[in-house]
């Protein structure tokens, strides 16, 4: 698979130094150039401030300012740049508040070398990645529960499918359960896409538990 990842101003924002440099060399031998490294939110604010940068890639759990509440400041401050949360926790809550604060994409730091250039390649290509765990873990913390608001002004097709995101299934696996073909499915997503603004799994699961 050719990924696409050259040339790339990245910004690597973690408290772990080793990390931090095996980072640094992964991404430089594969054409990235590192903006800057810091160990928490204000660090990494100041390196942005200063230099441009495409891509962030963000720890969730720093001292001084965490990785959530750095994701908020720099959507706000920097809309451009992308954010790569790497991270090793995902449970409920910093998963939902990392999307909800606006992170492009939530891998762990157990995902691998080749699983993080193809999340950045993604990232870069204006799709949203996550984490096959964090997604399960996401489905989990909804239990198939959908909010009554959020399903307000939808057809009952549109309602039966947004349940079925909400428990973590596939487009297969719902075209299966409802036996409609998998086109069909894509069909009513990108209906409830347009009807709710929002345009990424992730965070429509996130959405629908108000």
């Amino acid at each position: 698979m050719r990924i696409r990842v050259k040339n790339l101003n990245v910004l690597l924002v973690d408290d772990e130094p080793l990390l931090l440099e095996s980072l640094e060399i992964i991404l430089t031998i594969h054409g990235m150039e590192i903006a800057g490294m810091a160990r928490d939110g204000y660090e990494a604010l100041s390196v942005l401030a200063e230099r441009s940068c495409d891509l962030a890639l963000v720890d969730l759990n720093m001292q001084g300012m965490g990785g959530i509440e750095l994701i908020a400041r720099m959507k706000a401050e920097y809309p451009q740049v992308k954010i790569l949360v790497l991270t090793t926790f995902y449970d409920d809550h910093n998963i939902t508040r990392a999307i909800a604060s606006g992170a492009d994409g939530y891998l762990l730091k157990d995902s691998g070398k080749d699983a993080i250039l193809g999340a950045i390649a993604q990232i870069m290509e204006g799709r949203n990645v996550i984490d096959g765990k964090v997604m399960q873990r996401l489905a989990l913390f909804m239990g198939g529960r959908t909010n009554d608001s959020f399903l307000q002004g939808m057809t009952e097709r549109e309602k039966e499918i947004c349940t079925l995101l909400a428990q973590g299934l596939t487009n297969r696996q719902i075209a299966e359960t409802l036996y409609i073909s998998e086109g069909t499915v894509k069909n009513y997503i990108s209906a409830i896409y347009d009807k709710t603004g929002i345009h990424d799994r992730a965070k429509l699961i996130v959405a629908m538990k108000g």
